[in-house]
């Protein structure tokens, strides 16, 4: 097997390869193709034209001697005895090895073989040709019954059937079948043949070769872009590695800064407002006017009221210590302070997954993608049927928030980014796609039949393989 590129067997070849060898073989069948009929056609023309001359020579001598078949059925054996002398003391009649004069219906009525004088046999597709008028001719075709004597010779062969007409009317009234040795002709055609595939292989080798050179430079071109492009994908891969670390980087600084901020808006303002509250209650009671009375009240219920707002912000601002915590417990403390804080029941499905170990970046942004889409399910479904499902396969984690309201406008999913009201969404897709994930906004169909029941948040995030 041949490996290239990361590819194996016929796929790792390159395109010059694989046009070599398909092309090669179309080629070698194309040039087996033309080379096998072209040489078949010049062999037959050198054979018609070779028997036409040889036939019109011969029924000079012969016609005059058979003109008697048009009254009798068989030659008379005076007629016999002058068909074989003739072809005995001719120049061409002494390459003739032998002769048949077939009469209609496939009689012999003469022969160099007397044991076949008077025979019938089957009338073969020459001899029916030579009846019509025409000149057949076969080389090297001895195959028929009536030719045991000439197969029997072993030397090639023309066999040539020549009618013999009327001289009065011109109708064929006999058919003088000979068998001449063509050791020239046999010659002539094996020249032929190798000149007929010498002229084939070379113009099909051409056509190959130049096609090849197109194909080459071709794959060549492909190959280097191939290897371009690759490069610029590994180097394209490593930035965008490197941009998702950075975002995790950035993602985990600024959770820690929100910690921060958290803490100190607790240990800081909300301590003096606390302080500010207590010395309201103090004065009130020592105010004597009813009036000041009522306005103390009012500053410390407002004092009240940001300290609350504070906390509220703090504690929304602070992530637990994600860290030493399992996903599954993750999940559970969430559930719990939403349905402590809203008083709306959640259920989780999946916690029982079997999660990889995940980084810090992707702890805080599972947390933040639960926190948000708990609210938003709150905020526009009532709470009804929250849900929580997590899930991991193939290497890939996917996180849902499900709920049973009204679902999405029937226009289709929300823009995140449609309108300030939706900030939150936004900076939510914002942070799971610096992961490399990806953020989904769908109406639930998983009850009825394409009936929509509610909406659904997923998250989408295929983890690295250690």
């Amino acid at each position: 097997m041949t490996e290239r590129n990361g590819r194996v067997g016929w796929a790792g070849l390159s395109l010059a390869v694989q046009f070599a060898v398909l092309g090669g073989v179309v080629i070698l069948a194309a040039a087996l193709a033309v080379g096998t009929v072209v040489a078949k056609r010049i062999e037959e023309v050198v054979v018609s034209n070779t028997a036409n001359a040889t036939a019109l020579y011969m029924e000079s001598f012969v016609a005059p001697l058979t003109q008697e078949l048009t009254q009798q059925e068989t030659l008379s054996d005076r007629s016999k005895k002058d068909i074989s002398q003739l072809l005995d003391q001719t120049e061409l009649g002494r390459r003739v090895v032998s002769y048949k004069v077939w009469r209609n219906g496939g009689l012999i009525s003469d022969s160099s073989n007397k044991s076949i004088i008077g025979q019938r046999f089957d009338t073969t597709e020459n001899l029916t040709g030579a009846w019509s008028g025409r000149v057949m001719g076969d080389f090297e075709d001895t195959s028929d019954i009536e030719d045991a004597a000439e197969r029997a010779l072993g030397v090639p062969l023309l066999e040539i059937y020549a009618p013999v007409r009327n001289r009065t009317t011109g109708d064929v009234i006999a058919v003088v079948e000979f068998y001449e040795i063509a050791d020239t002709l046999k010659g002539d055609i094996q020249r032929a043949r190798a000149l007929t595939w010498a002229w084939v292989g070379g113009v099909m080798g051409v056509i190959w070769a130049a096609l090849f050179l197109v194909v080459l430079r071709g794959s060549r071109t492909i190959d280097a872009q191939i290897v371009a492009l690759k490069d610029m994908s590994v180097r394209n891969l490593s930035l965008r590695l490197q941009i998702q670390e950075a975002s995790a980087r950035s993602a985990t600084m600024g959770e820690r800064t929100l910690r921060q901020i958290g803490a100190d808006l607790h240990d800081g303002p909300a301590q003096y407002m606390a302080f500010a509250a207590l010395r309201l209650d103090a004065l009130k009671s020592q105010a004597k006017d009813e009036r000041v009375k009522s306005d103390l009240l009012e500053i410390g219920s407002a004092v009240t009221e940001a300290i609350t707002e504070i906390r509220n912000l703090s504690r929304g601002l602070s992530v637990p210590d994600l860290d030493r915590r399992d996903m599954s417990q993750v999940l559970e403390s969430l559930a719990d302070a939403h349905a402590a804080r809203t008083g709306t029941a959640v259920r989780i499905s999946g916690a029982e997954t079997d999660l990889p170990e995940l980084p810090s970046a992707l702890r805080l942004c599972v947390y933040r993608f639960v926190q948000e889409g708990l609210n938003n399910s709150w905020r526009h479904a009532d709470g009804r049927g929250q849900e929580l499902r997590i899930g991991y396969h193939l290497g890939k984690l996917q996180l849902s928030v499900l709920d049973d309201g009204p679902g999405f406008p029937p226009g289709g999913p929300i823009d995140p980014k449609a309108g300030s009201e939706r900030l939150g969404l936004t900076g939510l897709k914002d942070r799971v796609e610096a992961l490399g994930g990806r953020l989904e906004f769908l109406n639930r169909a998983d009850g009825d039949v394409g009936a929509i029941h509610g909406a659904e948040l997923r998250m989408t995030i295929e983890l690295k393989r250690s």
